[in-house]
């Protein structure tokens, strides 16, 4: 006769229990992991699990571009069309120009195209995923630009993709100046009660020194990111004028993040030079900016169009 046993006996753990277990004590470690393994992880797991959600929101936003009006397209390449035309005589006028004064040529720009897509996760609205990498040149700390101004910049890049931040986020900073170079200050974003509220601020500005609503401030090539020249924003207001010695004023920038969709990275030459030294090796110790040297203002016909490294 066979031996009894009671179900009791034969029951085994529960599975459910120790899957939501192990969960818990994963998410544990991984929340006070160091913030380098973090953001390998977190390729990692973009590059595995999230990568078909990830192909997903990309073929949504492609489809997107799409079903853009076909009308305002061409009005866009009608302007651009006459813009590159305008370009040609102040190109040839900037060479002869540099040629009288001895002055070398500018470095030619390199972009490359790519495509943003929005994470959509709590935590990174201020994030962009870029489908080029380091196989395309792009690095971390390149800037990243839409339409008419300055997007963000690339925090960290991948073979085939990356990772970058717009202007909204808390820890963007960019130098920047006026078109004439006579004043400078700092660029930081300042975070609303929502999203769209999200402002730019110019900071450090002295209060000897004032600017007037619909002033053009692009970067200054202060701290090596953001090469000389890029559209950030027109002025709006000012904010504040701090313990009587600075001023700070509201930005309009050119660029909204919510917008972006096709952008350009700019790619770093094979062989850097520093953009800010305009003479040629002739022994001349002479600095941009000084009396007798041609400043930011040299090429201000051109407009900002014609960037930093251009």
């Amino acid at each position: 006769m066979p031996t009894y046993t009671t179900d009791t006996e034969r029951a085994e753990p529960n599975r459910s229990g120790l899957i939501a277990t192990g969960f818990v004590a994963a998410s544990l470690l991984v929340l006070y992991l160091p913030s380098a393994p973090q953001q390998e992880l977190a390729a990692l797991l973009r590059g595995t699990v999230l990568r078909p959600f990830v192909m997903t929101q990309e073929r949504l936003a492609r489809r997107r571009v799409h079903a853009a009006d076909t009308e305002v397209l061409q009005q866009q390449l009608d302007s651009l069309a006459s813009v590159l035309a305008d370009q040609t005589t102040l190109r040839e006028e900037n060479d002869r120009l540099r040629r009288l004064l001895d002055l070398s040529r500018r470095l030619s720009a390199s972009y490359v195209a790519a495509s943003a897509i929005r994470p959509g996760t709590p935590g990174s609205e201020s994030m962009f995923l870029l489908d080029a990498g380091r196989a395309q040149g792009v690095v971390a700390n390149t800037p990243v630009i839409m339409g008419r101004g300055l997007l963000g910049v690339v925090r960290e890049s991948q073979d085939n993709n990356a990772v970058g931040m717009d202007w909204t986020h808390p820890e963007f900073r960019a130098s920047a100046m006026t078109l004439d170079g006579a004043v400078y200050g700092i660029v930081q974003a300042t975070q609303g009660l929502f999203r769209e509220a999200d402002r730019l601020l110019l900071d450090g500005i002295p209060f000897q020194q004032e600017l007037a609503p619909g002033t053009p401030l692009v970067t200054s090539a202060l701290g090596g990111v953001y090469p000389r020249g890029i559209p950030i924003g027109t002025v709006l207001e000012e904010a504040e004028a701090r313990a009587g010695w600075r001023r700070s004023y509201w930005l309009r920038p050119y660029v909204s993040p919510g917008e972006a969709i096709h952008v350009l990275v700019l790619v770093a030459n094979d062989e850097p030079v520093d953009v800010t030294d305009l003479w040629q090796g002739n022994g001349s110790d002479m600095e941009p900016g000084e009396p007798g040297t041609v400043g930011p203002s040299e090429t201000a016909e051109s407009g900002p169009s014609e960037r930093p490294g251009s």
